[in-house]
């Protein structure tokens, strides 16, 4: 499948994608709003950045005790029951006086729920599309991502400048409903992809079993531990450039939209297993001249730039599914997202400490030589690899 028009002739696909378009219009809103808020009350780098990225933290928990359930629970409802609750909570998050600590409370109970929500969003991906149409399908997915976060991060500034932080958290919160509604709609009933009841025995053996092999562990790594820590620099955008940080989320959107486009439409099947650390490479280098303190707009030529790289991912995910037998591809992708998110968290937090040492801009410059580090370490250890049989799947 290598055209757009038979990928979107593809039953479910259309509403697959505007169901998460509502979700990721509510998390990019919310999200800044709530940043704001935090930063205004607390003046803090690191409790503002936790609060647009802490709750990818509280996804462990659900990597380790709540994944099974990507394979063994019916996608449409689970997928709708997961964005109910988060419309719940972004209205809880916009209670007047409600206490810092109550806000990190809800986005703990928001995290754990989210751990599901990679998992099943991508197995059922995997099940609406051909295998042939699973790159294409998924470059268009982060493509769609990266408008979302375009069109959110300049819709929240313009907002936030208008309305209050409270008020465009209720705007998030009635997001996250439509995307249950147009899920529960456009959707078609389908059984889980997997027997057995969730449990957490059955999270641990599968994710024994998916971490056992070399080759994917490396792969994990890739799609995780570089990924984060320049996402977790770019938690700093707040106290960076206050006035300015829709901007810069809105040009690192962009970046990441060409790079899908690029990636996922017009490279060729057989040169994209090249690309995977060249993309990760020039997903670091960029900020490393933050260290200068640029202005607005070099600023954000470096952050579309630089957010080209996070095409990355695509390789890397297509290599996963290679690896990984398709009855275990619910909670691979699922162990990928929460994992990815978990490591955005940490990175997150860790710049934030480092800002509150330093400054945002050292801050964001030290995030992107270890990233970079990091990824010239995975490359060499990928070149020695050598081949062997992945392991059977034991009975879960």
């Amino acid at each position: 499948m290598r055209s757009y028009r038979t990928l979107f002739r593809t039953p479910e696909f259309t509403p697959f994608l505007l169901s998460f378009a509502a979700s990721a219009a509510a998390m990019t809103i919310g999200g800044l709003a709530l940043a704001t808020l935090v930063f205004r009350a607390t003046g803090s780098p690191l409790l503002s950045a936790l609060s647009m990225f802490g709750p990818q933290l509280a996804q462990l928990l659900g990597a380790a005790f709540l994944l099974s359930g990507a394979d063994r629970l019916p996608p449409r409802a689970t997928l709708s029951g997961i964005s109910l609750v988060y419309a719940a909570g972004t209205a809880v998050l916009a209670l007047p006086a409600l206490p810092v600590r109550a806000v990190f409370v809800v986005l703990l109970v928001q995290g754990l729920v989210a751990s599901l929500g990679g998992g099943v969003r991508g197995g059922l991906l995997n099940e609406i599309l051909t295998k042939d149409g699973y790159v294409l399908g998924r470059s268009v997915y982060n493509m769609l991502w990266g408008l979302i976060q375009m069109a959110g991060f300049a819709t929240g500034g313009v907002l936030l400048t208008l309305l209050s932080p409270r008020t465009c958290l209720l705007l998030a919160a009635a997001l996250y409903a439509l995307s249950a509604l147009v899920t529960r709609l456009g959707l078609t009933a389908r059984p889980p992809r997997s027997a057995g009841r969730p449990s957490v025995s059955a999270t641990w053996r599968t994710n024994a079993v998916l971490w056992s092999a070399r080759p994917r562990r490396l792969t994990y790594l890739g799609l995780w531990v570089p990924n984060g820590l320049v996402v977790g620099g770019d938690s700093l955008y707040v106290s960076y450039a206050p006035s300015a940080a829709g901007t810069l989320y809105a040009c690192g959107a962009l970046g990441m939209f060409v790079g899908d486009m690029a990636v996922g439409r017009l490279v060729p099947p057989a040169v994209r297993p090249r690309l995977a650390t060249p993309l990760r490479v020039l997903l670091a280098v960029p900020y490393l001249f933050f260290f200068l303190r640029p202005g607005v707009v070099l600023s954000a030529v470096a952050v579309t730039l630089a957010s080209a790289g996070f095409a990355a991912s695509l390789v890397l995910q297509e290599r996963l599914m290679s690896l990984t037998p398709d009855d275990l591809a619910g909670q691979a992708l699922g162990l990928h997202a929460t994992g990815m998110v978990a490591a955005q968290g940490v990175g997150a937090a860790l710049a934030g400490s480092v800002a509150q040492l330093t400054s945002p801009a050292r801050a964001m410059t030290l995030m992107a030589c270890a990233s970079l580090a990091v990824t010239l370490t995975l490359a060499t250890a990928a070149r020695r690899e050598r081949t062997a049989p992945l392991p059977v799947p034991a009975e879960r």
